[in-house]
């Protein structure tokens, strides 16, 4: 049996993706790569996967399907996989050795002790290129540490400490009984990742190591602030299916519906940010349109949303307003890393 399977979505990867799978190997036995060429057509992303499958049968697997995007890919790898808990690893991060086998001692208890949990949590590290000090991402003033919880005993996450993909390891069959299913061609569904599974979350471990690496520094990369001001369509098109998901309001757990909101918050708070960056009329009439339609659809939401501090500030009439704006810019980059 396998304890993890780890996903790792490649597009044109060749240049980097060794790095990520090495980091990975040492899993051995109980763990299976999942090596998703997405339908890579510039480099040799096919063959090293290919390679890497016929050197580790067993461990490694080649997975090769038409260009879908990074959220088919995920799928892909979720289709495939057949160990207890699932993982997501970008081709250009990697993880930490030392955490690692404490992530996989982890897993281990559970999957042959008497309880269960749903979600693992880790933290994470910006590996930004050229910065002297690498930023952490934990979560011990927000959850409890070394023990079993629920949403009830969560704290308070500060603005900007929240759970992205790279600090989730989810129970395998709770994705697939839930439904859960990533858009193709569309960027930025990491956050799809890790917001749709969370009402059918009940129990979660927290496991204070700095497990995952973040990369941040290349210029093609999806969280560049241009790139993203760029491909604003698409931070539109998952932030609009994030809020059509689950209405927020009505879920039941307080500190579960707190911080749902809260991811709401953020994105709706990036939306507003790039449109602001961007410059153009065409982008704010975008901005104004998510508002109006949040409003329209959900007015005890947009309520909340709206009239938060995040809100207010993404609303400020005129160039003044705007400056202001710029200020929730920082929880932003916080939060998504900007390069």
């Amino acid at each position: 049996m396998k304890l993890l399977s780890i996903a790792i979505p490649c597009y044109n990867s060749a240049a980097y993706m060794d790095n990520c799978i090495k980091s990975l190997l040492p899993g051995g036995d109980e763990v299976e790569i999942l090596i998703v060429n997405d339908g890579s057509t510039k480099d040799n992303t096919a063959e090293i996967a290919d390679r890497y499958e016929k050197e580790y049968p067993g461990i490694c697997k080649a997975i090769h399907q038409e260009n879908g995007g990074h959220g088919e890919a995920v799928n892909a790898g979720l289709r495939n996989a057949t160990g207890v808990f699932f993982k997501v690893v970008d081709s250009d991060d990697w993880v930490n050795h030392e955490a690692y086998m404490k992530v996989l001692e982890t897993l281990r208890n559970f999957v042959y002790g008497k309880d269960t949990i749903d979600m693992l949590i880790t933290n994470f590290v910006y590996e930004k290129q050229g910065a002297k000090h690498k930023k952490v991402m934990n979560y011990r003033s927000a959850i409890p540490k070394n023990e079993v919880f629920t949403w009830s005993d969560a704290k308070y996450f500060a603005p900007g400490q929240y759970i992205l993909m790279h600090s989730v390891i989810y129970r395998t069959e709770l994705l697939k009984s839930s439904n859960f299913e990533l858009p193709k061609h569309t960027f930025y569904v990491d956050n799809i990742f890790v917001y749709h599974p969370l009402p059918h979350v009940e129990k979660m471990y927290y496991l204070d190591v700095n497990f995952y690496r973040y990369f941040i520094g290349r210029s093609d990369q999806s969280v560049n602030e241009q790139i993203m001001i760029g491909r604003i369509d698409q931070q539109y098109r998952v932030t609009r299916l994030m809020l059509g998901y689950y209405d927020v309001t009505k879920i039941s757990n307080k500190k579960l519906r707190q911080y749902m909101t809260s991811y709401l918050e953020i994105m709706m708070t990036i939306c507003s940010i790039l449109a602001i960056k961007s410059g153009t009329e065409e982008n704010m009439e975008k901005k104004k349109q998510i508002w109006a339609d949040l409003k329209k659809d959900n007015p005890k939401l947009y309520r909340r949303l709206r009239w938060g501090f995040l809100g207010q500030s993404m609303n400020l009439p005129g160039k003044g307003g705007r400056q202001v704006s710029i200020m929730g810019y920082k929880i932003a980059q916080k939060f998504f890393g900007f390069n």
